[in-house]
């Protein structure tokens, strides 16, 4: 039986079209709850970054890729990144390659500056933009992930100096810098923890390269028809894309609405 099921945000609840959930998706989420199964996000975002999801009340939050949970407003579990290598991250950013970098902390986020790339992922996922502060105000707080703007390469060269950190991608033009040990399976253990429920009780939704553990590890893991191959070989099911109402469909195909 299902308890709990975990959603993805971008490419898996709101369509890279549309910016939006649809009304759809909405209503099958709603109905979830009614029925007492508990609805949560996991996602690569910090919620303040999710105001797109306000019409949906979630039971908590799976953010920064499992770097930080909320459960009813509270955080229960987080993650952060070591100074050291934050320290060394930025030295390398001063000396070595320079390539825009957004630092996210408990309760906001900060970015180093702007540049066409940034400009180009932020308008297709609909991200706010971070406040633009000079790096040495970065150590004022603790930070819980990095959203770089970098390649492939460029991310080999920094994470092999980066030891208590890894990079994880969902996107061609960006990764996520995560500490060591934090994925999104690792935030789901911790909430499902704290409200009593077994994995054999999971079930989530995701398309992209940081979904890959949970989809691997719940229950039931389904991959959207928009995930890439790797994703969807690491899910027990397949279903329909984001702007095909590919939630819905397999809600329905395991029998959880109607």
């Amino acid at each position: 039986m299902i308890k709990a099921i975990f959603f993805d945000i971008d490419g898996t609840l709101v369509s890279f079209k549309t910016h939006t959930v649809a009304p759809a998706v909405v209503a099958a989420l709603h109905k979830l709850r009614k029925q007492g199964i508990k609805i949560f996000v996991a996602s690569g975002r910090h919620q303040c970054t999710m105001d797109h999801l306000s019409a949906i009340p979630f039971d908590g939050y799976v953010t920064l890729n499992g770097g930080m949970c909320i459960a009813r407003k509270r955080i229960i579990y987080k993650h952060r990144i070591p100074a050291t290598d934050i320290a060394t991250l930025l030295d390398y950013l001063s000396m070595e390659e320079r390539f825009p970098c957004v630092f996210v902390h408990e309760h906001d986020q900060s970015m180093t500056y702007k540049n066409a790339t940034v400009e180009k992922v932020f308008a297709q996922i609909a991200f706010r933009d971070p406040p633009i502060r000079p790096v040495a105000s970065i150590w004022r707080s603790a930070v819980y992930q990095v959203l770089g703007f970098f390649n492939a390469a460029q991310e080999h060269r920094l994470m092999r100096l980066l030891p208590h950190c890894a990079a994880t991608r969902w996107h061609p033009l960006f990764a996520d810098i995560i500490p060591a040990g934090s994925n999104k399976w690792i935030g789901i253990t911790k909430m499902i923890m704290h409200f009593g429920i077994s994995s054999k009780e999971t079930m989530a939704f995701g398309d992209g390269g940081n979904d890959i553990e949970m989809l691997q590890n719940v229950q039931f893991g389904v991959a959207m028809g928009n995930a890439s191959d790797d994703v969807q070989q690491a899910a027990g099911y397949v279903t329909a894309t984001v702007d095909d109402d590919g939630v819905v469909q397999a809600l329905r195909k395991f029998k959880l609405i109607r």
